[in-house]
């Protein structure tokens, strides 16, 4: 019998955004697998995203591959899945094997805003697709641990924990950038500085990206639910962390008394805090009563000046990506194109003239979209623009033996480096130095340094977290790929190729909350008995829905 050949993993993207464009092009040049369709409600991101993805310049879409959103997608494979179950053809996703149905999809990316996941997740989980989401996982830990529930498969009559049906995966992109895989096989396999005594990590926002993203943009205000710029900025650096310090050197092999080795919990976090730069006390006196950019006689020497921020970005136009004027004007590149330069600046300031005043506009109205020519210090912003995290961890007595150590990460806003993380690990026998480009190691015994110089990534992958983007698709397909052409069990799938589960992935986000509450309560977290109080309550709560 002629062996079957390989089936070529196919995915959805939801959403068309900076963060869906960037798997997009991971998943179509490093892996196997290929987009096949994508929701995206804005019409020219969506027609733009699948001529360069999925149809080409000039094709045109098949049945099955855009969507105006995700549920307009969840309606047409449900129906379709219902079709072929009566036809007779009970796989779900074969993509049209010996019939003329139209093809599904293996997988799916979530690259929407952070307060959709949860709805998205819970609302696809009975399709058992494999799942990619962007991070956060959800902006509470409430709505995190309904995730968890959601994706759990039920338990069985025995009560035991059933298996997992499908991959699942978060953007924690510091995982897999290269340099990071390289310093974690420094630290925890080959231990070039011994036991770990303590990290200091830190993320240079940038002072420009900061007041985009979290003074003007979709990320400037926190909730009630407890969430905030260590949340949606940082929150892979705590899992970075967390995964140098606390989870087993590796995921598949790991093992100990009782099954797999259980991570070095911490005992305790604490934190600190505050809107420092971006409000009413800091704006300049000649700056009066202007609440725009486009109207206040002190922009011309504003570090913050809208017009200069993202109209400097439209002289590369054509030739680099144009981020993040292109956020602000989602179509200006195809206005470039088709009207010229004028029309595109015009648009960009037209879109920087919007203002708002709080006597005139609801404030719900005002927190639902972003005011990218709004005067910084006149901003609705409340999240963090400079935050220290501190955690610690005790003596393990039980095998195997894991000592005390603490970490200490500094999120910090008016930074010349963007994103460029740098930090420093103190062990007994050396300590490591790095940066986002090489890895020093100073031996105490020899009292010699070695230079480790990570090769940057291509130039197509600059901007993509290190390469992290392209390693977490490039893992996240061959998990899938894996299971649907290898038949590998999803749990060693899971832990081969992603080596995070979703009850990790879940416990990091838990440490970010915890941080938060020390923050805003000014007190020290318990790790353990705060764990245990939130996982009762949380279960109390589910039982009652």
């Amino acid at each position: 019998m002629t062996p079957k050949p390989p089936k070529q993993p196919r995915f959805l993207i939801i959403g068309a955004g900076q963060r869906g464009l960037a798997y997009a092009k991971a998943v179509n040049t490093v892996t196997p697998g290929t987009v096949h369709a994508v929701a995206e409600p804005h019409t020219w991101k969506r027609r733009q995203f699948g001529r360069n993805f999925i149809w080409g310049k000039d094709g045109t879409p098949s049945e099955g591959q855009e969507f105006a959103d995700w549920r307009e997608w969840l309606r047409w494979e449900n129906e379709r899945r219902g079709k072929k179950t009566q036809a007779g053809n009970l796989e779900a996703n074969d993509g049209g094997g010996n019939d003329a149905s139209p093809a599904g999809v293996d997988g799916v990316f979530i690259c929407t805003l952070d307060e959709t996941h949860v709805e998205i997740i819970e609302a696809i989980a009975h399709l058992q697709l494999h799942v990619l989401c962007e991070k956060p996982l959800a902006l509470s830990l409430d709505d995190c641990l309904s995730v968890y529930r959601a994706l759990q498969p039920p338990q069985g009559d025995d009560h035991r924990a059933a298996s997992p049906t499908a991959i699942f995966s978060i953007g924690h992109v510091l995982r897999y950038n290269p340099h990071n895989i390289i310093l974690r096989k420094l630290l925890l396999t080959e231990r070039v500085i011994g036991d770990i005594v303590s990290l200091e990590h830190c993320e240079p926002v940038g002072w420009w990206h900061f007041s985009h993203s979290y003074v003007r943009g979709n990320w400037r205000r926190a909730t009630a639910a407890g969430d905030g710029s260590l949340l949606t900025k940082s929150c892979h650096d705590i899992d970075f962390i967390l995964w140098l310090l606390c989870s087993p050197a590796s995921l598949e092999d790991a093992s100990g008394a009782g099954g797999q080795q259980q991570p070095h919990f911490p005992r305790s976090i604490s934190s600190v805090g505050s809107v420092t730069q971006f409000k009413r006390a800091r704006k300049p006196v000649d700056a009066q009563n202007a609440t725009n950019c486009l109207s206040c006689q002190a922009e011309k020497h504003c570090n913050y000046s809208a017009p200069r921020i993202y109209a400097s970005r439209l002289a590369k136009m054509g030739k680099d990506r144009i981020w993040p004027a292109d956020i602000v004007c989602p179509d200006i590149e195809d206005v470039y194109r088709t009207q010229g330069a004028d029309a595109a600046e015009e648009q960009l300031m037209k879109a920087l003239r919007e203002d708002y005043s709080p006597d005139t506009m609801a404030d719900s109205q005002i927190a639902e979209r972003p005011w990218y020519g709004r005067c910084v210090y006149e901003a609705d912003n409340d999240v963090c623009d400079d935050q220290v995290v501190t955690i610690a961890w005790d003596d393990e007595d039980t095998a195997p033996h894991r000592l005390a150590k603490t970490a200490v990460f500094h999120m910090i806003a008016p930074t010349e480096k963007q994103c460029e993380r740098r930090g420093r690990v103190y062990g007994i026998s050396g300590e490591i130095a790095y940066d986002s480009y090489s890895i020093s190691i100073y031996d105490f015994a020899t009292a010699k340094t070695r230079v480790i110089d990570v090769p940057p990534p291509p130039e197509d992958q600059k901007e993509s977290h290190g390469g992290g983007d392209y390693g977490l698709a490039r893992q996240f397909v061959a998990a899938v790929d894996a299971v649907v052409n290898a038949g590998m069990d999803i749990e060693t799938a899971q832990a081969r190729f992603v080596g995070c589960t979703l009850e990790e992935a879940v416990r990091s986000h838990a440490v970010v909350f915890a941080a938060e509450e020390a923050r805003r309560e000014e007190t020290v977290v318990k790790w353990e008995q705060w764990w245990e109080q939130k996982l009762v309550a949380s279960a109390a709560a589910a039982l009652k829905v």
